[in-house]
């Protein structure tokens, strides 16, 4: 540069279509990607909240015992438990909890038997396989099946469902099972969000 000369101004060219535009697309693809959207918070959640304790608001069953009812099962103790009227394996009996709001169901926590004590658990038939029938406010049905161990104690399963009303559990199979045995399950937990 000369003496006495100053330097040119530089000017930056002002995008004035560029920046509307571009938040123009922006807002484009989040209007059309909301659902897919919902469906990311909704599993992030999942993934990083831990699941809360669902209770239901009704329980019934296809048949009870005098004395253990479909409730037995669905209060939150494992003292007492559901057992169908028939004796045996009770094969095609089911257990039925109701909510009046939909819920997100993540897991079901399952008690067999007629209590999680040793002792007690023996004395009446339990559950070997259950199918779980999910059923959503549209009245869509989906179902999983689920194999239990023969002990004493709560079993966990993976069982996920959205906008869950009724859960239903239906007899399989079953251990133990004879003439003078009925089928018990002491207690059924739900675990998910509201």
């Amino acid at each position: 540069m000369e003496a006495g000369s100053r330097p040119r101004h530089r000017t930056w060219p002002r995008p004035r279509l560029a920046l509307p535009l571009t938040l123009l697309v922006v807002l484009a693809v989040l209007f059309f990607a909301r659902s897919q959207l919902t469906d990311v918070f909704t599993f992030t959640q999942d993934q990083t909240g831990k699941p809360e304790a669902l209770r239901p608001d009704h329980g019934r069953a296809s048949s009870e015992a005098t004395g253990h009812r479909a409730g037995a099962a669905l209060d939150g103790f494992s003292n007492r438990y559901w057992a169908p009227l028939a004796t045996g394996p009770g094969t095609g009996q089911y257990l039925e909890a109701t909510f009046e709001s939909p819920i997100r169901l993540q897991k079901l926590l399952i008690i067999s038997g007629r209590s999680a004590n040793q002792d007690e658990f023996l004395t009446q038939a339990r559950p070997a396989e259950l199918t779980v029938t999910l059923i959503t406010a549209r009245g869509e049905r989906s179902t999983k099946a689920v194999n239990l161990k023969d002990q004493p104690g709560q079993q966990t399963f993976d069982v996920r469902g959205s906008d869950v009303v009724r859960v239903r559990l239906t007899v399989d199979a079953a251990y133990g099972a004879s003439a003078k045995r009925r089928l018990a399950i002491a207690e059924v937990e739900f675990f998910g969000r509201r």
